[in-house]
């Protein structure tokens, strides 16, 4: 290590201030002393430091649970410091054995393009692309060669491979470790080395992987990267982590009145942990806001402005406060500016609410529209039907199904 580089400097307010950035929401931060020094060391002299995030692309899509990793980006970001978004087209060739109990099949290369084709674009959402610096880690393991691997390989043991906890669970259980397995923690820990990175960011599960980094760094002769792991985000239940599997998720590309209407449904308790996680307001916004809705406020409009925030960073402003309105119109009963119309023939004279329904594609059956009914889950122009006798002829009406299904027909 080069000691020289971490002489000490002034820890002046402002590295107090970015240290409180660094820790907030994160599990941890290590070593907490060194990143100190280095963030000392970048405000006297100017240097921003170099932060790296490695993400392989191993599904085309992603959810604000994902982004958590990717919002500490954009506050490291904002305080000066370069980020490099790393796309790990090389690793996904080898699959990442984190927390897996059997060897994880590699994408192909068609695959991992394709999904490496969306990775950027959904990470500009949250980081500033103009600030950003993007990279693929091909560009230096594919000239490695076999001569090249064989000498990174040399620089780890397999008893310090055998702690890690995945790998270790898995011989105990008989269950067969592949060789390859073990190349991905040390390209990963590579990546470090070729970047020259001073923090590296990452999820709890990857923190075998990135004191990789810091060990090979140290081996090439490089000052150690420090590294920030950030918690896994609780999804819509409050129990457990976010997963489309689950269906707890809010998907990044969802259409922006269905992203705010379920940022609604959290729990008062989780937001303020949603608020620490994703949102871009400071710490002591947040206390003063926590502070009002304990002495009375209601929680609602605090919900109401993460809603917002959420929204407008994925779509626009407007579309935040587009949102906020249909949400009000659809909790009053009201209708919403845009639904989906249809103009449907009537061929014997008035039809029956019921057939309608199934018409309009709002019930899979006539019986199902019935149903829907009985349990007041129906409205014509705003009008709960509480009649399943009800008969519509010639005339443009307003459908609603439950809460958030609607479509304007025109029979005719």
């Amino acid at each position: 290590m080069n000691q020289r580089q971490l002489a000490p400097f002034p820890v002046t307010d402002r590295v107090r201030e970015a240290l409180a950035v660094s820790l907030r929401g994160c599990e941890e931060l290590i070593p907490e002393d060194e990143w100190v020094k280095k963030l000392a060391r970048s405000e006297a002299t100017g240097t921003p430091l170099r932060i790296k995030l490695g993400l392989d692309p191993t599904a085309p899509d992603i959810h604000i649970g994902h982004t958590v990793v990717l919002n500490k980006m954009r506050q490291l970001q904002d305080l000066g410091h370069q980020v490099i978004f790393l796309i790990g087209d090389f690793t996904s060739l080898i699959g990442d054995p984190s927390g897996r109990n059997s060897t994880r099949p590699p994408l192909t290369p068609a695959q991992i393009k394709l999904n490496a084709e969306t990775y950027y674009r959904q990470a500009s959402l949250v980081l500033d692309p103009a600030r950003t610096e993007i990279r693929y880690n091909s560009e230096w393991c594919e000239p490695l060669g076999a001569v090249g691997m064989i000498q990174l390989a040399s620089r780890y043991t397999v008893a310090r491979m055998m702690e890690r906890n995945d790998f270790h669970d898995r011989f105990k259980a008989g269950t067969p470790i592949a060789v390859h397995e073990f190349l991905y923690p040390l390209m990963q820990g590579y990546d470090s080395v070729a970047l020259k990175s001073d923090l590296e960011l990452g999820g709890t599960d990857q923190k075998f992987n990135l004191l990789m980094g810091r060990h090979l760094q140290a081996e090439y002769g490089q000052e150690p990267q420090c590294i920030l792991t950030m918690p896994l985000l609780e999804g819509l239940d409050g129990v457990e982590k976010m997963s489309k599997s689950k269906n707890n998720y809010i998907g990044i590309s969802e259409d922006a009145n269905t992203m705010f209407a379920k940022v609604l449904s959290i729990s008062d308790t989780l937001m303020w942990r949603w608020y620490t996680l994703l949102s871009f307001r400071s710490l002591s916004e947040i206390e003063d806001l926590q502070e009002q809705v304990a002495q009375g406020r209601n929680p609602k409009e605090a919900k109401v402005m993460l809603a917002k925030e959420i929204t407008a960073r994925f779509h626009s402003a407007a579309a935040a406060d587009a949102a906020e309105q249909d949400f009000i119109n659809r909790s009053r009963g009201g209708i919403p500016d845009e639904i989906p119309e249809e103009t449907l023939a009537l061929t014997d004279g008035p039809i029956g609410i019921g057939a309608l329904l199934k018409q309009a594609g709002l019930a899979a059956s006539s019986g199902e529209g019935n149903r829907l009914i009985d349990g007041g889950g129906v409205r014509v122009d705003a009008n709960t039907v509480s009649d399943k006798g009800l008969k519509l002829g010639a005339g443009t009406y307003v459908l609603q199904v439950g809460k958030r299904k609607f479509k304007r027909v025109t029979l005719a």
